[in-house]
Parts: C-alpha cells; sequence; structure tokens
C-alpha cells in the first residue's frame, strides 16, 4: 500500500466539514494486522480496533501552498503490538462520527516499529505532510 488521501475525506474539504487549521486533527498508530487500508472506509471506527497507543493531536497546523504540515508528534510510553502505518482523522469526540483522512504507511520515519514502553517520534517531510 502506498499512502493515500481517503476519499470520503476530500469529499469533506470540498463541503468545508473538514477543516484543517481550525478543526481538532489527530494520528493514530496502526497495526495493520488488525486494520487494511480501504478507499471505502469513511469514518475512524474503521480502524479504531488497530490503535496501539493513544491517538495524538496534531498541534501547529498550517496550509501553505496547498500543503497540509503540522508538528512532528512523539506517542509516550508505547506498548502493544507493531506499527507499521499512521491515521490521520478529525476527531469528532466519537469514532463513529470522525472522518478519516490521510493513510500514511511509506515515508513516515521510523515504521514499522515494535513498541517497547519508549516513546515513538512521527517525523513528517520537510515539505509537508500532503498536498490538497
Amino acid at each position: 500500500m502506498a499512502n493515500a488521501l481517503y476519499p470520503k475525506g476530500k469529499e469533506k474539504f470540498g463541503s468545508a466539514l473538514i477543516n484543517l487549521p481550525s478543526d481538532t486533527i489527530k494520528i493514530a498508530l496502526i497495526d495493520t494486522g488488525v486494520y487494511t487500508y480501504s478507499s471505502t472506509d469513511e469514518f475512524f471506527s474503521a480502524a479504531s480496533s488497530a490503535v496501539i497507543g493513544t491517538a495524538a493531536t496534531l498541534a501547529s497546523k498550517t496550509i501553505t501552498n496547498g500543503v497540509f504540515d503540522a508538528a512532528d508528534v512523539t506517542f509516550t510510553s508505547v506498548t502493544g503490538a507493531s506499527v507499521e502505518a499512521l491515521i490521520i482523522y478529525k476527531d469528532t469526540g466519537s469514532a463513529a462520527t470522525s472522518p478519516l483522512i490521510m493513510y500514511l504507511d511509506v515515508a513516515a520515519s521510523g515504521l514499522p516499529v515494535t513498541p517497547n514502553g519508549n516513546n515513538i517520534d512521527v517525523q513528517f517531510n520537510a515539505s509537508g505532510i500532503f498536498a490538497l
């Protein structure tokens, strides 16, 4: 699989149901032995059973020249199954209504990783996370 924007998430950009700068945007560590990307998935509930550790809120979000970026993320004291991917989503407070935005499994530093109780640092590409 390659990095991909979820089609239903892209639709929500066009109808203003996702506002990247002002909405709570989170990133989760994903075990691909439990979740497999599907372009038809719409909400975080499709992948929530595959989350390792606790999802982190993206900070310092920007959109410059159509490119979305945010500060690098540190997941603290992570334990559990192996992590092979990341999912970015808008957090509405309910997994059943939180739209999926992006699936990342390549070009993300440090993946795959087997948690051992230490921190997991996610460093985004210097040119941004994705282009709109």
